[in-house]
């Protein structure tokens, strides 16, 4: 069965969609899939033992990257097309059956929302095909140690919505501190390619001793398995949250301007807090701040945070 599916250009929309991939999987025999999507994104479905092939949707002109698109599959006569960017691509190639998504209104999650919209019925969760490589690669970085590892993920896509650096210096510091929640942890940055910057101040903050530097030094699937082994990740939302709590790890993520009611991180470990204002409010005061670093997350404290830190480490064993 050759299946066409369409998924996000950013990290964390794509990872929510993972779990309707996985549906597909779940009830399709023989399944040759081509899957479309951002370049960040395409190493989540380069290890799925069913994708022949993954086309990366580079930014551009619209129609230009619709047009390469169509290039690349209209020879083919696909059983299925998925599209999850609510486009008319689907009918512009041959198919026997088209799913198209497109984004409702309402207060649902993300994941819920996909999964109505595309007539599925059951478990659409996000999922991670972290391979044997990555976990072994992982194991080289983190070794044997028993001192639990902290994941810290300062960066975002957009700067205004992530938390101060001083902020996640000042957690980490009462965490691991002798009388924290976790004495001792050794602290893990975590960043993309070209996202240094916002995380160059946490990394100076971390003595060298316990710092592991993962911004942007490793492949997408090999930090998967890294944060996969952490206690706790703290995340600005942001694609690594979504990728950490896909992973299984404890995640707390952090929100100001996005919607928890979309975006918050899924899952048995996950848990979300949020500053005072509610998103709409924030949002509405974004073009006062441009590009700001942590413009729209004042309203956040840091002992909000390690409250909902505890919570979550009681919950999670």
């Amino acid at each position: 069965m050759r299946i066409l599916f369409i998924s996000s250009t950013r990290l964390g929309d794509a990872i929510l969609s993972s779990g309707a991939l996985d549906w597909l999987l779940r009830r399709t025999s023989d399944a040759h899939v081509t899957v479309a999507c951002g370049p960040v994104a395409a190493e989540l479905f380069q290890s799925v033992p069913e994708v022949r092939r993954v086309i990366p949707m580079r930014k551009g002109p619209w129609q230009a990257q619709w047009r390469g698109l169509w290039l690349e599959t209209v020879g083919t006569r696909w059983d299925l097309v998925v599209d999850l960017r609510g486009s008319a691509f689907a009918w512009t190639v041959r198919s026997r059956e088209r799913r198209v998504f497109r984004t409702p209104s309402g207060a649902g999650h993300r994941v819920d929302q996909i999964r109505d919209g595309l007539r599925l019925d059951g478990e659409t969760e996000p999922r991670l095909w972290i391979g044997d490589p990555d976990r072994r690669r992982a194991h080289e970085i983190l070794g044997d140690e028993r001192s639990p590892v902290l994941a810290l993920a300062p960066t975002a896509n957009w700067p205004p919505k992530a938390w101060a650096a001083e902020r996640f210096v000042a957690l980490f510091e009462m965490l691991t501190g002798p009388e924290g929640a976790l004495p001792g942890a050794r602290i893990l940055v975590a960043g993309g390619p070209g996202e240094r910057a916002l995380a160059q101040p946490v990394l100076d903050a971390v003595p060298a001793a316990r710092r592991l530097d993962l911004v942007g030094t490793q492949p997408l699937m090999t930090l998967a398995a890294c944060l996969e082994r952490c206690r706790l990740v703290v995340a600005n939302d942001s694609g690594l949250m979504h990728l950490a709590a896909s992973a299984g790890a404890p995640v707390l993520g952090l929100f100001g301007p996005s919607d928890e009611r979309h975006y918050a991180p899924r899952g048995p470990r996950a848990a979300w807090v949020r500053s005072d204002e509610t998103s709409a409010a924030l949002l509405s005061r974004s073009g006062q701040v441009n590009d700001a670093p942590a413009a729209l997350m004042a309203g956040l404290p840091v002992g909000r945070v390690v409250d909902a830190v505890g919570a979550l480490l009681a919950r999670t064993g």
